[in-house]
């Protein structure tokens, strides 16, 4: 399958910035089932981009715009071609083992009722276990196709009636965690999470003893699969954000954001 992506993000600014520093998470790599055949990072102002990688393996982009500047966009596009895999990931880039995954963040902590939720839908940390705890957020949770809110917690969200994206993966990620398997967050593109979306696509993967890292979409109720391209990986939903920064000036900014997805067969 062939996916097109594109990817815009706008800034605008009240009093214009005399510098902005971005680290950019948003560009996928090639692995066994997903080949990158076209991917390009355009800023419209004068910008100095370097290339990087994280902790977690990720490819980074770090990006520098001087002022003064009122509002800059971003448009990342490109072409991603996917094969089925059954949802088991193959040839990525790994620099951590998989027991580093086990260490939760002030975001995906869980309280007693998340703990409880998992183990009674879980139990163990087998592929079976998990694809029941996998099913079962996504049946109990409506999708809020929202902008997610910023540092939600899991015990918090579980405490929604719906929930984004976002959201239903880390409380995945906290679920499985509960019952001892290793689990991260990702970031990246689905073409099944509508043509259309205000942001990108989060789901999780878990690593499953004598299979591998595997990924879990709680939005979809399904693997991921050949629907997915996979970008940034990390311990929650704020170390693999497609864009963390800082800027110098004074006022407030206003964020746009608008992601299309589209499959060509």
């Amino acid at each position: 399958m062939r996916l097109s992506i594109e990817h815009r993000t706008r800034y605008r600014f009240t009093t214009p910035q005399a510098r902005i520093v971005q680290l950019l998470r948003m560009t996928p790599e090639n692995t066994y089932d997903q080949t990158v055949a076209a991917w390009h990072i355009e800023i419209d102002c004068d910008a100095r981009m370097t290339n990087h990688r994280d902790g977690f393996g990720n490819h980074t982009t770090m990006l520098y715009c001087e002022g003064p500047l009122e509002d800059i966009e971003l448009t990342v596009t490109g072409e991603v071609v996917t094969s089925s895999s059954g949802g088991v990931l193959h040839g990525s880039h790994e620099t951590l083992p998989p027991a580093v995954f086990q260490r939760t963040t002030p975001t995906t902590s869980a309280d007693a009722a998340v703990e409880a939720f998992a183990r009674d839908l879980a139990g163990d940390a087998g592929r079976a276990a998990l694809t029941r705890l996998n099913a079962a957020i996504g049946k109990r949770f409506p999708l809020d196709a929202a902008r997610p809110t910023p540092g939600l917690t899991v015990a918090e969200a579980f405490a929604r009636t719906a929930l984004t994206a976002r959201d239903m993966a880390q409380l995945f990620v906290a679920g499985a965690r509960c019952v001892g398997a290793p689990a991260r967050y990702v970031s990246g593109y689905c073409d099944l999470a509508g043509d259309h979306r205000p942001t990108p696509h989060g789901w999780a993967e878990a690593w499953i003893a004598g299979a591998g890292w595997i990924g879990f979409d709680p939005m979809l109720g399904t693997l991921a699969d050949q629907h997915h391209v996979r970008v940034a990986v990390a311990l929650d939903a704020i170390g693999a954000a497609p864009i963390a920064g800082s800027r110098l000036g004074e006022g407030v900014e206003a964020l746009d954001v608008d992601v299309t997805v589209q499959a060509e067969g």
